[in-house]
């Protein structure tokens, strides 16, 4: 099996077998069609019906019905691939990043760009909206901290302390106080988002982190780790379990918004359910016939979207398979 690292995507040969196996064995409930190249991010909005996704070439983010799977109107602003996607809390506006280096904020009903956000010096790959939707982190894999930024105006709030390094992922605690990053010089940093100063580094990190997420309640966070996802208490910066059983490297991981599972992507072209509280594998989707690069959640914890390097959006019904409560 060869792995190839292309950007934020990572692709998969598959034999023929698998391939074939895979395309007809497809769980998915719906799939969504039309990029050109691979996926390398996808969003849902609040209500779950609308999506967003960015990927290589085009130079767009795609916009979707999520209950037809019709393509809407793109956003179009962006001179180079747009590599990061993320809906405000209320739904109304969407930020993007891109190679292009710069940041959008988008008027999702009507498509236009309400504001243009400047200052990073490498491809942005990771967005998010703080909970109360007036600032938003971004990560670039220029050699910098993230970057906070104030949506009202446009401007960026403050710099974070610490060593440069690209930024792989990060993400929001639920307060909007608390923010967590991994990057490039294999670590995993929480930082106090109101001073722009690192709080602690998870402890024994010894591989690259491809994703990061916290749960609904902000005590723990969950990450990629190899073949593997880990889970932490944010109090202690220590491990508190393995979720391990994928063929090949994970590559996209987030909480389902009960925090009772979560959900993994990765470079195997499967996505997993996992039960917190076990530590145990629920479900294995298939249906992709290559790496799963994103991975996006209904509030409702029911149906997951997923894109991947085969130039498609899934879409998945969780239900069956959720932990019992």
């Amino acid at each position: 099996m060869v792995v190839v690292a292309a950007g934020a995507g990572y692709r998969n040969a598959l034999t023929p077998g698998a391939f074939l196996w895979r395309y007809f064995n497809d769980q998915s409930i719906r799939t969504l069609t039309g990029h050109t190249e691979l996926v390398l991010a996808v969003a849902l909005s609040p209500d779950g019906r609308t999506a967003l996704s960015g990927s290589f070439g085009g130079n767009v983010a795609k916009v979707w019905d999520v209950t037809t799977g019709k393509e809407l109107p793109s956003l179009m602003g962006h001179t180079h691939h747009v590599s990061a996607v993320a809906f405000s809390p209320d739904g109304r506006t969407a930020l993007t990043g891109s190679w292009d280096k710069t940041l959008k904020l988008w008027d999702v009903a009507t498509g236009k760009v309400l504001r243009t956000l400047t200052g990073h010096i490498g491809p942005i790959f990771s967005v998010a909206f703080s909970p109360d939707g007036s600032s938003a982190l971004s990560g670039s894999h220029g050699n910098e901290t993230p970057k906070l930024w104030d949506i009202a105006t446009g401007m960026e709030l403050r710099p974070f302390a610490g060593p440069a390094s690209p930024v792989l992922s990060l993400a929001y605690s639920p307060g909007g106080r608390t923010a967590i990053t991994s990057t490039w010089d294999k670590t995993v940093k929480l930082w106090d988002v109101t001073t722009g100063k690192e709080l602690r580094p998870l402890t024994g990190i010894a591989r690259h982190v491809a994703s990061v997420g916290f749960s609904p309640d902000g005590r723990t966070v969950i990450s990629s780790d190899a073949k593997a996802l880990k889970l932490w208490d944010v109090e202690t910066c220590k491990e508190l379990r393995t979720f391990a059983g994928h063929a090949d490297y994970v590559v996209a991981v987030a909480f389902s918004p009960d925090g009772r599972s979560v959900l993994s992507g990765s470079v195997d072209a499967t996505l997993r359910l996992w039960d917190v509280a076990t530590g145990k594998e629920l479900h294995t989707f298939t249906g992709h016939v290559d790496a799963v690069n994103s991975v996006a959640i209904s509030r409702d914890s029911r149906t997951v979207l997923t894109g991947s390097v085969d130039k498609t959006l899934k879409l998945w019904d969780l239900t069956p398979y959720l932990p019992h409560t």
